[in-house]
């Protein structure tokens, strides 16, 4: 029984060491230039509504492709990035696309 146990606390911890490093090991703070960055693919329709938003807003921004520029892909799994968007707001990061969260840290 106690085998079981700590056979199936070994799984849960390897299924969620993500979550664990990250919280061992926060990510530095994101941007401390004070640009605004996306980080997107071509193909994700939430960084189209991104980009449509930034530019109803205009908001200046820089875009790193995240399956075309390795350096940018590091930066984003830095991030805790999982999906796109991620957008990096002078070192506020926001996971997906939330006008709201993303109006409110302009």
């Amino acid at each position: 029984m106690k085998t079981i146990l700590l056979l199936l606390a070994a799984l849960a911890l390897w299924q969620h060491w993500d979550k664990i490093d990250r919280w061992l090991n926060p990510p530095q703070a994101g941007n401390a230039s004070g640009e605004i960055v996306l980080y997107a693919t071509a193909w994700c329709g939430y960084c189209a509504k991104t980009r449509e938003l930034f530019a109803e807003d205009g908001v200046a921004y820089r875009e790193v492709d995240i399956e075309k520029d390795s350096a940018g892909r590091a930066r984003y799994q830095a991030l805790g990035g999982r999906g796109v968007p991620v957008i990096d707001l002078r070192g506020q990061v926001i996971h997906g696309y939330d006008v709201r969260a993303i109006r409110a840290a302009y």
